[in-house]
């Protein structure tokens, strides 16, 4: 579990622009933070299910605790604030996640995107921009969709 010190870390990266996790692991935290982000905000606006569904997706793949969640989304959204493009993310990803784990972020970014129980265009349009630049085909995209549909209950719905 991570607790202050890691907190601490990504406050002092994003103020001061550096890059100073030792193992790259929060770098990689805040890269997926920042992609959660991109895909809640992308319809024009942020609400609290989406806030609350990023904060549980944190935790349980991360294995932080609600204090480290959120400050981990807050963070998340201060870099997709400041970054215009996802290729410096998707690249972070592409090079430290398996197969399986790319996989496994598209469904994270599918949970985000379902999380109000309704999917927007836009929405969907960055699942698949994001889903192919993290090398996720169609096919694995769309299987991960119904894996999250079905979670949530909203597979008879869609």
């Amino acid at each position: 579990m991570l607790g202050k010190a890691m907190i601490d870390r990504l406050k002092a990266w994003l103020t001061e622009g550096e890059q100073r996790a030792s193992d790259g692991a929060d770098e990689l935290r805040l890269a997926v933070a920042a992609l959660l982000v991109e895909v809640a905000q992308v319809d024009g606006h942020l609400d609290a299910t989406e806030r609350a569904a990023m904060r549980r997706i944190l935790q349980q793949h991360f294995a932080l605790g609600e204090a480290a969640a959120a400050a981990l989304e807050e963070a998340g959204e201060r870099r997709a604030e400041r970054s215009t493009q996802l290729f410096g993310a998707t690249r972070l990803i592409n090079g430290r996640f398996s197969d399986a784990k790319r996989v496994e972020l598209v469904e994270m970014l599918w949970e985000v995107a379902y999380a109000d129980g309704v999917l927007d265009p836009l929405e969907d349009a960055m699942l698949r921009r994001v889903a192919g630049l993290v090398d996720v085909s169609d096919h694995e995209r769309g299987e991960a969709r119904r894996r999250v549909l079905c979670r949530l209950g909203l597979d008879a719905a869609h």
